[in-house]
């Protein structure tokens, strides 16, 4: 009898082209099929629930993948599968999934975290995962922008070209600037961003123009007209992927064990 199972995972995405498995090039998804059939001698396919770009992080990406037979406990599962890989990947847990569990399909929502260093001293240490910013931002000025984000409404300014979908309208529910507590000090700030769906280098997109908002180029009220464009050529720049994170996937209450 199949089992399928759900996979949290977390990744360190600077050494790797993308989730996808790509010929002759190091994936996510490629790592952790090559580290299950070393370990469990059961060729599947893994499913996350988003594709990350080349350099993105993940603090919990969702995976989906049916084994044709695995009598074992998922913890046995999960020790398994990180036994064969590298550092920079690990599964964080393994849950029984409806048979016919879908990591996309299922999805209900996502949450991304973009990190940021404004000026102060480079960071050899966090370079890796902090876009870095040569001069000081207008941090009132972003939230009041990332507050115009919010909405059920057309993204297509915010996608970048490359993997058009039927329909660029979303429904975002969350957009927050965020500085740490100790943020004169550190320069470090945080975008959140968390919708039903996501476009193709949308949350990259939003980061760069609210950037060009903290800089004082435009204005917060600039985002309006940003959007009724609908055309990318309106927005900011792209943010570099490094500072990018899939925080947390959502699921219907109770469709997966906590």
């Amino acid at each position: 009898m199949t089992r399928t199972f759900a996979l949290s995972i977390a990744y360190d995405g600077t050494d790797f082209a993308g989730w996808q498995v790509q010929p002759g090039q190091e994936t996510i998804q490629g790592t952790l099929q090559r580290a299950i059939l070393r370990s469990t001698q059961q060729d599947v396919t893994v499913t996350g629930s988003g594709r990350t770009d080349a350099g993105v992080h993940a603090l919990a990406q969702v995976a989906s993948c049916r084994f044709a037979t695995w009598t074992a406990s998922t913890d046995a599962l999960l020790k398994a599968i990180n036994s064969r890989l590298p550092d920079t990947v690990v599964v964080t847990e393994v849950h029984d999934a409806p048979q016919d569990f879908h990591a996309i399909r299922d999805a209900i929502g996502k949450r991304y975290r973009y990190q940021i260093q404004v000026r102060q001293q480079r960071d050899p240490f966090g370079h890796r995962y902090r876009w870095r910013l040569r001069r000081n931002v207008d941090v009132a000025a972003m939230q009041s922008a990332a507050a115009k984000i919010i909405g059920h409404r057309d993204f297509a300014s915010f996608e970048s070209a490359g993997a058009a979908r039927k329909s660029s309208v979303r429904d975002v529910r969350d957009c927050q600037v965020i500085p740490a507590p100790d943020y004169e000090t550190s320069g470090h700030l945080a975008i959140e961003v968390e919708a039903n769906g996501f476009l193709y280098n949308m949350v990259r997109n939003i980061v760069g123009t609210l950037v060009e908002v903290g800089y004082g180029k435009q204005t917060p009220a600039w985002i309006d007209e940003v959007l009724g464009q609908k055309n990318r050529i309106y927005a900011g720049q792209a943010a570099p992927p490094q500072g990018l994170f899939l925080k947390e996937v959502y699921y219907r209450p109770g469709f997966l064990p906590a």
